[in-house]
């Protein structure tokens, strides 16, 4: 099945639970089946975890369900933690999405197509030039080495336009794409022959009693828990500060992005095209995404606007052979951005039952099976593998000062 033929829901498991059906408690409750939530259900099922993952719509659906799909690596220079862990990340993606599409029978739309990033001005080559040294010295693992080349002109005519590398452009090799529904719907399909993991959509948090371990839903219904991971999206900033101490500042907030899918002959082996905050992105099927806005105030999160024609306008101008390629679907949703940007991930410092597993809102399908290999090492007591400013203490404490 390709990408384009899934539902935007990832839901329709035999094992999904009626709200009155629920278990009267699971040793794992997961919060969300988002990226992040699904993922988590995914290792729990092959930990044996018993476990009930609930969704307040249907899988795979909310931010996780928009269109673009760009895996995107942190520039090569001024290398840390964090862009180590997210070049490790990418680079597991490609085998975890193998052996899931192998489970499943499910395409993904997965591709190491590369990235291209015009440069208008010299100034911009010449930084382009040091990166590529600096990807020579971090991009490579395992005898796999992946590059920073300066081109001179485009690799394929049009794909940009010329004039918009006036002083060339950069192709990397290590970036990615992969289909946002595809792979949401092939992991709920993993779900479907799960023998650990129950599975409730339509369910809604409302509150987390810690002290009891009980998730309230907003139909009044109730599960008790061991662990309860909250990766909820943007929903989960409020449940995580409910039960933090009293904080200054908002833990998170939702990040309104918009993006179009254009039908157009299109190679899909194409690089993703970035300019100035634009993706271009080759799918299969001739399809094309275009993305995607990061508004941090909107009356309308799940509508789209005059920000998108502007993004469709400036994709036509950079690639023409979207000229007169048709708007197939046009996306709004709302993303979750900590506080801090980072993902955050791990067990509250108070309430250690409870383990956060949200923000990263540009990052998150890259980094999110990383993500919950974290996250269960915390439900197991173990120590969790990540950067430092990754955890959910340290964008509690950003959010108290």
């Amino acid at each position: 099945m390709g990408y384009a033929d899934n539902p935007a829901g990832a839901g329709g498991q035999s094992h999904v639970q009626a709200a009155g059906d629920l278990p009267a408690s699971a040793d794992l409750v997961i919060l969300g089946g988002g990226i992040m939530g699904l993922w988590a259900a995914v290792k729990a099922e092959r930990l044996g975890i018993d476990t009930l993952l609930a969704d307040a719509g249907r899988l795979g659906q909310g931010a996780s369900g928009g269109l673009l799909g760009a895996l995107m690596p942190h520039m090569p220079d001024k290398w840390n933690d964090k862009k180590q862990f997210q070049f490790d990340a990418l680079l597991s993606l490609e085998d975890e999405i193998a052996e899931i599409e192998s489970t499943t029978g499910i395409a993904c739309g997965y591709r190491r197509s590369g990235r291209l990033i015009p440069l208008p001005k010299q100034h911009l080559r010449t930084i382009a030039l040091r990166h590529s040294k600096d990807a020579g010295t971090f991009w490579h693992q395992r005898g796999r080495h992946f590059h920073w080349h300066v081109l001179d002109r485009p690799p394929q005519t049009g794909w940009p336009e010329a004039s918009f590398a006036g002083a060339g452009l950069v192709h990397d090799t290590l970036a990615a794409r992969v289909s946002p529904r595809g792979l949401g719907f092939a992991l709920a399909a993993f779900l479907q022959t799960a023998r650990h993991v129950r599975v409730a959509e339509g369910l809604e948090a409302e509150r987390i009693e810690p002290e009891t371990g009980r998730v309230r839903f907003r139909d009044g219904s109730g599960v008790g828990f061991g662990h309860c991971i909250v990766a909820a999206g943007y929903r989960s900033f409020p449940l995580l500060e409910a039960i933090s101490a009293p904080l200054p500042r908002p833990v998170g907030q939702p990040v309104k992005g918009q993006a179009a899918f254009l039908k157009a002959d299109i190679d899909p082996d194409l690089p993703v095209i970035f300019l100035n905050g634009l993706y271009v992105v080759p799918h299969e099927d001739g399809h094309v995404a275009i993305g995607s806005t990061s508004e941090d105030f909107f009356e309308d999160g799940f509508s789209t606007d005059s920000q998108l024609d502007a993004l469709v306008t400036q994709a036509r101008a950079l690639v023409p052979a979207l000229g007169q390629a048709p708007v197939v679907e046009r996306w709004a949703g709302l993303r979750p951005k900590a506080i801090d940007r980072d993902p955050m991930v791990g067990p509250h410092p108070d309430r250690p039952n409870v383990i956060s597993l949200t923000g990263g809102f540009k990052v998150s399908f890259g980094l999110a099976h990383r993500l919950a290999d974290a996250a269960l090492r915390a439900v197991k007591s173990e120590k969790m593998r990540l950067p430092p400013s990754f955890t959910l203490e340290s964008h509690l404490l950003a959010a108290s000062r």
